[in-house]
């Protein structure tokens, strides 16, 4: 039986579609039900994690036209912006291009992806612009950029790493929040599994150019594949109004190589045909997560998503325990700042960091482990950092499926 988009559609308006999450037709295939192809005509799907091709692009004005001929450099509260393409030469405007990666000049923590989130947050943002003979000092808001948009080079990759370090010294990278330690004392990872959209239409007949999606709550489109897509390994190229966005799925994160930016992604999958809903019934432990060795990304064993998706989604929370340490190593390596007197869970990414450093157990979350099989040995690796969020996945896929249900959101 073939269906079509405008078949689809059409139950849509009637309130009769059938739309699910993909965590719930997961569930549903957990639990041991048989899902044909009348059972559903749309999933869900969802992703969050660190995406380093990030990028934004604004447009606002920082002076009266004739302040100034030309901006050599901008700073967004310290981060480095890159001026242009266009000038906009004497009208006291500016057109800017923001990395996601981009590191403050005055606080080595605080980076593009902090910054987008303040200015989704609708804070004040200090604007700092150099030209060759002044500097002109002025500050706005997010009402005040007229036009901000994200552009996502790549994102949502359909397959991931993990990676441990197999050896003695720890390795600074952007895959753990800290110098990773070495001989396998942990093991870091990113993606949402079984729930990632290119995971689940993983030749992509409905996901392409064009296709409708939320982007950190916005609606966006795909541009097109990725930078560095492969048949084998394929990403998105994205965009969306930044004024759209919900500062929730966005932000920064730490990392010991420097700070990073992550964003949440939602794809609805219309279910067309028998193929199209085949591959929606991927499960975590059908997805081969390679592990890789930090040093120099080789593979060096595999495991599977559900074995690092066992365990919480959240810390739960001891305060009662903590013993005042002159240095707290939570406050330290929390990636995206949710500890500080208190947890934040507004701001918690559900990385484990916090469980896995304090020695007091004012955190406790399980993060499971992985057994990997090397030289004839079996050595087992906790995890020990999640670089994609879950909860906040899951979270913007019950959204989508709110507004396609709603007619808010376009199937096409």
């Amino acid at each position: 039986m073939e269906k079509t988009i405008h078949s689809i559609k059409e139950k849509i308006e009637k309130g009769e579609a059938q739309i699910f999450t993909a965590q719930q037709i997961k569930e549903m295939l957990r639990n041991g039900e048989r899902i044909s192809i009348d059972d559903v005509d749309i999933i869900t799907t969802a992703t969050c994690g660190i995406m380093s091709g990030t990028a934004a692009i604004m447009h606002f004005k920082v002076a009266e036209p004739g302040k100034f001929k030309k901006a050599k450099k901008v700073y967004l509260n310290g981060v480095p912006a890159f001026p242009g393409p266009c000038p906009n030469e004497n009208l006291g405007l500016i057109d800017l291009i923001l990395y996601g990666t981009s590191k403050s000049m005055e606080n080595p923590d605080y980076g593009g992806g902090f910054l987008l989130k303040d200015i989704l947050k609708r804070k004040e943002i200090e604007v700092i612009i150099k030209t060759d003979s002044k500097t002109i000092k002025t500050s706005l808001t997010l009402d005040e950029i007229k036009t901000a948009k994200i552009i996502g080079t790549r994102m949502a990759y359909k397959n991931y790493m993990a990676f441990v370090n197999p050896g003695e010294e720890p390795i600074p990278s952007i895959f753990n929040p800290i110098p990773m330690e070495g001989s396998f004392k942990g093991l870091s990872f990113s993606g949402c599994g079984e729930l990632n959209p290119i995971q689940n239409d993983p030749k992509m007949r409905t996901i392409k150019a064009t296709s409708p999606i939320l982007l950190n709550g916005a609606l966006g489109i795909v541009i097109g594949k990725g930078t560095r897509s492969t048949p084998e390994k394929p990403n998105l190229m994205m965009a969306a109004n930044i004024h759209e966005m919900d500062p929730y799925y966005l932000g920064g994160f730490r990392t010991a190589a420097g700070p990073e930016v992550f964003n949440t992604i939602a794809i609805p999958i219309p279910i067309l045909n028998k193929e199209i809903l085949n591959s929606i019934l991927i499960m975590n432990h059908q997805i081969p997560l390679p592990v890789a060795d930090i040093r120099d990304r080789s593979i060096i064993d595999q495991t599977n998503y559900e074995v690092v998706w066992t365990g919480d989604e959240r810390p739960s929370y001891h305060p009662q325990r903590c013993a005042d340490c002159e240095k707290c190593l939570v406050a330290e390596r929390c990636p995206t700042l949710a500890f500080k007197n208190g947890l934040n869970l507004r701001k918690c990414f559900g990385c484990g960091m916090c469980a896995n450093s304090c020695p007091n157990n004012v955190f406790e979350m399980k993060t499971g482990k992985v057994t990997l099989h090397l030289d004839g040995k079996s050595i087992e690796v906790p995890v020990i950092c999640r670089q994609s969020d879950i909860k906040r996945a899951k979270k913007l896929a019950e959204e989508l499926k709110y507004r396609i249900e709603s007619c808010e959101f376009p199937i096409r």
